[in-house]
Order: structure tokens, then sequence, then C-alpha cells
């Protein structure tokens, strides 16, 4: 198995909080044209592909988003 470790690779340390940029950086993932949208859609259209290979690309390419960010 492996052992799950909620921590960062590196301390990270917020002088100034800015709001207003968090905001773009979360709409940016989570939106409607973000990064986790686009990952299920690929993950979605994978389904109605007749061919294995188009299939295991789609895979590989939804998938990597929840390898990138995985919490």
């Amino acid at each position: 198995m492996w052992v799950y470790e909620k921590k960062l690779q590196y301390p990270v340390k917020i002088k100034k909080p800015n709001p207003a940029a968090a905001k773009i950086i979360i709409t940016q993932l989570g939106g409607p044209d973000g990064e986790l949208n686009a990952a299920m859609r690929y993950l979605n259209q994978r389904y109605a592909m007749p061919y294995d290979t188009v299939k295991g690309i789609l895979t590989d390419v939804g998938t990597s988003y929840f390898l990138r960010y995985p919490n």
C-alpha cells in the first residue's frame, strides 16, 4: 500500500494574501472552464471511442489532472 501524508513538498509562507488572485486561480482549476471540468470531459468521452488507442489517450489525459492535483 502507500502512506498518505498531507504536507507540501516545501514550506509556503504567504506574506500578503490576495483574495482577488486566489479567486482567479480557483476559477481556473475548478470553474466551468477549469482543468477539473476538462479532465472530466476527457474521461467521459473515452466511453464513446471505438478505438482502444484513442481510449487510452483520453484516459491518460483525463487522469493527468488527478495526478497533478491529488487533493
